[in-house]
């Protein structure tokens, strides 16, 4: 028997309902903030990763779904989006559009890692980009928007972590201050660490190695070399934040795992999911427009939500659960069946789900009612196709009345206009 790959899953139902309502979720707190959808191919040159995320960073050295196409291209299967969007964003001429672009998407990545909860090799995303601004109003209001559609699922018991990387000046200062630093610890640490202390000292404090984090602890701040501009853009931000009374813990350990990040970065982590419990991240990527070639400068921030593991934490929150079946209908007969599909179809179109039997014993049919948790179950056999009356029966509360067939329109009217209300 053919199973499916290591590291990637079937999503069934009724899980399926879940992870369709989240999403649903999110692109309505999308539109209040007025971001609109973008679509980019899950194939892309692998030189942009390359480029974008950092060919030191374990994404592009370890964990890319690489490989060579027909007419000698290198093309990858795409490990994240923020690259895929600025790579539309310059190639569609978006910086001659006025105002923010403000852009969400929702969809599949790839990374070859080694599969653990809340963690596939193709895993889903939900994240935006606001390209063109880079006002510390607009870092806040991005974070803002990522609780937003948390609250808006009800997940609590979260906390966001900030804090500033700064521009590539601060960070040269800070990486230069690391290395040295390193130079006597980085042998007593794990391979990466001795690795990256040489050929990129920030990703050492990206290590989740348990035996190394003391030492990683005592290393020095990325605050402490943050010049002036820098600090005031982070004082700002954490400004605008708590004019939000949006709580949040400085974190100066938080670089995040690719290159392309400058100045905000931010977290969310939440206990619900583990040692890996960080449920989104993201941050300000000033200057990724340029280095992939744009001539305008497009600076920009974004976040992504590992929709993995949301789901996990809305499973654990139970704060959405799989859309019931509204209505089951029992035909007696094959004259009934043929009625039913007929009265099925008209039911539907007032955006209620129905599901029709094919016949059979009614017990059995009623058992299938009860298993598919069928809010209401009508019994049609042939005296209720003369009379055009119906019985339509409460399954939570056993009570039973009989309709019309313009009351039983109406009734499913009534229970969609609550429904939505």
């Amino acid at each position: 028997m053919i199973r499916s790959i290591k590291g990637m899953r079937d999503i069934l139902p009724p899980s399926s309902a879940i992870w369709n309502q989240v999403e649903a979720t999110a692109r309505r707190i999308f539109s209040r903030f007025n971001y609109g959808e973008i679509r980019t191919p899950l194939l892309e040159e692998t030189a942009l990763f390359a480029r974008s995320v950092g060919e030191e960073t374990d994404i592009v050295s370890k964990e890319m779904y690489t490989f060579e196409d027909r007419d000698g291209s290198s093309l990858t299967l795409r490990p994240e989006s923020t690259a895929s969007v600025l790579r539309a964003y310059i190639e569609h001429r978006l910086d001659q559009q006025p105002g923010l672009q403000k852009l969400f998407y929702v969809g599949p990545m790839f990374r070859r890692e080694r599969p653990q909860k809340g963690r596939y090799r193709q895993f889903y995303q939900i994240g935006a980009e606001a390209i063109g601004s880079d006002s510390p109003a607009i870092d806040a209001e991005v974070i803002e928007l990522v609780i937003e559609i948390l609250r808006a699922l009800e997940i609590n018991n979260f906390e966001l972590l900030i804090n500033s990387v700064g521009t590539h000046e601060s960070r040269a200062r800070y990486n230069e201050a690391l290395r040295a630093e390193l130079k006597d610890l980085a042998p007593r640490m794990c391979e990466d660490c001795r690795r990256r202390a040489v050929t990129n000292p920030l990703r050492v404090l990206d290590c989740k190695v348990p035996e190394d984090q003391p030492i990683i602890n005592a290393l020095p701040s990325i605050l402490d070399y943050l010049d002036e501009a820098d600090r005031e853009h982070f004082r700002r931000v954490r400004e605008f934040l708590d004019d939000r009374h949006i709580a949040y813990t400085v974190s100066p350990r938080l670089v995040r795992g690719l290159d392309y990040y400058a100045r905000t970065t931010f977290e969310i982590t939440h206990g619900a999911l583990g040692a890996q419990n960080a449920i989104l991240g993201g941050g300000r990527y000033d200057g990724l427009a340029e280095s992939l070639g744009s001539k305008v400068p497009a600076p920009g921030i974004g976040f992504s939500i590992g929709e993995d593991r949301l789901i996990l934490a809305v499973e654990e929150a139970r704060t959405v659960q799989p859309q019931t079946l509204d209505l089951y209908i029992a035909p007696m007969g094959d004259a009934a069946l043929r009625h039913c599909v007929l009265l099925a179809g008209d039911i539907r179109r007032l955006d209620v789900s129905v599901e029709v039997g094919t016949g059979g014993k009614l017990k059995r049919m009623l058992e299938i009612a009860n298993k598919l948790s069928a809010r209401y179950t009508l019994i049609v056999g042939d005296n209720e196709i003369v009379s055009q009356s119906y019985a339509l029966k409460n399954m939570i509360s056993g009570e039973q009345e009989t309709l019309s067939l313009q009351g039983l329109m109406e009734h499913f009217q009534k229970l969609r206009v609550v429904a939505h209300a």
